[in-house]
């Protein structure tokens, strides 16, 4: 009875790894909000890392998180690097801008997993507001895809993204 119990335990481990084998090999997660200030005033917010930080939901998780900048002061080039107890550490770097339309950055995990991805920001006016939409996406190996059977990324990181956005909304509507 043992060996038949163990066998099906094996079974069943088995069909869990080969499903996560068949995820997809790439991510994205992405939210939006409809922000009441011109495109250029919430570009500004986001292509210069000093003003980001301002509203970065990740710099709000821990107080004691030391950041550095370094490159040019805004825009391509523009890189910031931290080092948390709580956020991990990583660097991410403004790679292209289009002014008022988008920041696209290269945004590199080093702890507590490593994760080489891709973080968006698309503007568009809306009626003398501003639509702006945060993605992230990436590659998923093997053990993002075996983690993502226990743990829901998209929700995880969505709700910082949800924090992030309403912070910057807050920010870009005061006067």
């Amino acid at each position: 009875m043992l060996k038949t119990l163990a066998l099906i335990v094996a079974a069943g481990l088995a069909l869990l790894l080969i499903y996560a084998a068949t995820r997809p090999d790439s991510f994205r997660i992405e939210r939006s909000a409809r922000i009441q200030a011109s495109p250029d005033k919430v570009y500004g917010l986001i292509s210069d890392l000093r003003q980001f930080q301002r509203w970065n939901p990740y710099e709000r998780k821990d107080p004691s998180l030391k950041g550095s900048y370094s490159g040019a002061a805004a825009g391509p080039g523009a890189a910031y690097a931290w080092e948390s107890k709580e956020v991990g550490s990583g660097r991410l770097e403004i790679t292209a801008v289009q002014p008022a339309r988008q920041v696209v950055m290269k945004l590199d995990f080093l702890k507590p997993f490593e994760a080489h991805n891709r973080a968006e920001f698309t503007l568009k006016p809306e009626g003398g507001a501003t639509q702006v939409t945060w993605a992230m996406q990436g590659p998923s190996p093997y053990l993002s895809k075996l983690m993502g059977l226990v743990f829901n990324m998209d929700r995880m990181v969505g709700q910082d993204f949800e924090a992030g956005l309403n912070n910057l909304k807050t920010l870009a509507e005061q006067g």
